[in-house]
């Protein structure tokens, strides 16, 4: 069961003007293949924005624990590496990191979900480039919001929305002390994007490279 974001209403509704519009046009040209032409692409225009706007309903896996980090985004997995720091002064200084980044096609769901449960002790927007998001560099280099959330247990865990060559705009509804929970929602990165998330080295990870996942519902590591 799907229905259309909240974060992408105001879109849905303009595109709903424009596809009237180029409707209006078309019924006015009297050339026939023009006029077929101009239809069919009002048509394809909208559906297509209803169908990037979806927001399908999602369980949580029966098997997710305390400690489990869901995957904040549908997407595919394009790299996952052992690093020293965040640079962001949220871990310990030289603690061991692993770092899973998520890559979002334009057909992918955009609506982004908690990856775990706690608080919201760290926030930071940067407004950056717009590489194409399945450069690795667009990780530090790209617009993107910087969430560090910390559990109950006091593990830490940091996810970024980073905005692609095409997104040109990131939502994300959480401040910080807010308390957050697995699996709800927060915002969305529209059209094309990238998901990175950056959590201690001693998690069991239970995905590779090249693995997708699915927003809200794939567990991708246990902390």
């Amino acid at each position: 069961m799907s229905k259309i974001t909240k974060y992408g209403s105001d879109v849905v509704i303009k595109m709903l003007f424009i596809t009237l519009i180029i409707d209006a046009i078309a019924y006015l040209i009297n050339i026939e293949i023009l006029k077929i032409t101009l239809l069919f692409f009002s048509l394809i225009l909208f559906f297509f924005t209803l169908y990037f706007f979806r927001d399908p309903v999602r369980k949580l896996p029966s098997e997710i624990t305390d400690n489990s980090i869901l995957s904040p985004a549908d997407g595919k997995v394009v790299l996952i590496e052992t690093i020293d720091n965040d640079d962001n002064g949220f871990f310990e200084k030289g603690e061991s990191l692993h770092k899973v980044c998520i890559f979002l096609s334009p057909l992918n769901v955009h609506v982004n979900r908690i990856p775990a449960s706690g608080t919201v002790t760290f926030f930071k927007y940067i407004k950056g480039e717009y590489l194409v998001a399945f450069n690795h560099k667009s990780s530090d280099k790209n617009e993107r919001t910087i969430i560090g959330i910390t559990s109950a247990k006091g593990k830490k865990i940091i996810f970024k929305q980073i905005a692609g060559f095409v997104a040109r705009r990131i939502i994300c509804n959480l401040k910080p002390g807010d308390d957050v929970f697995i699996g709800k929602r927060f915002g969305m990165i529209k059209f094309g994007s990238r998901m990175d998330l950056i959590f201690n080295s001693n998690a069991k990870l239970f995905v590779k490279v090249g693995d997708k996942v699915t927003g809200g519902q794939t567990i991708l590591a246990e902390l």
